[in-house]
């Protein structure tokens, strides 16, 4: 796999509008140059959730280039798949995808939380803060032992969905 030097990263959910996104492009925005990320669904919803962008937004993130998308549409083949739902995770990626690192950072869908306004917003919020949190982990573990071979990369992306 080569470690950090090159890595692209596919962060996967079945709707693709809200936690795929927001992981996308927070690790864009944390991750050293050589190392990439994209998101994608199995069954896209075909929109990025407003409040997803919003919240990213509101912590500094770029939005420019989050779309909704299918795995089928993908322009660059992931050496590592990271599932954020429960349903994506027992999806069999495509063929094409080949043999990639997988692991399953399960997370509860803040589109499906129902209440007032400030607890919505509170559900993207800590949805952010939690993805930003393992991302922040993987790259250092990246970082203090580049080199890793699949097995160690392995690990340590279940290491982190442990947490």
């Amino acid at each position: 796999m080569g470690g950090a030097a090159r890595m692209n990263i596919l962060f996967l959910c079945t709707g693709n509008s809200c936690r795929s996104i927001i992981a996308e492009a927070l690790f864009r925005s944390m991750a050293p140059a050589g190392m990439t990320a994209q998101s994608a669904g199995s069954k896209p919803a075909g929109f990025v959730h407003p409040r997803a962008l919003a919240a990213l937004k509101e912590a500094g993130i770029a939005t420019q280039g989050l779309f909704s998308k299918s795995w089928n549409e993908l322009t660059e083949k992931p050496e590592v798949v990271i599932t954020l739902c429960a349903d994506a995770a027992g999806e069999t990626c495509p063929l094409y995808f080949g043999k990639v690192v997988r692991s399953h950072w399960g997370m509860p869908d803040p589109a499906k939380v129902q209440g007032g306004e400030e607890g919505i917003a509170a559900a993207f919020s800590e949805t952010l803060d939690v993805l930003r949190k393992r991302i922040n982990v993987l790259l250092r573990r990246l970082e203090a032992k580049p080199g890793m071979n699949e097995t160690q990369i392995q690990v340590a992306l279940d290491a982190i969905a442990a947490m």
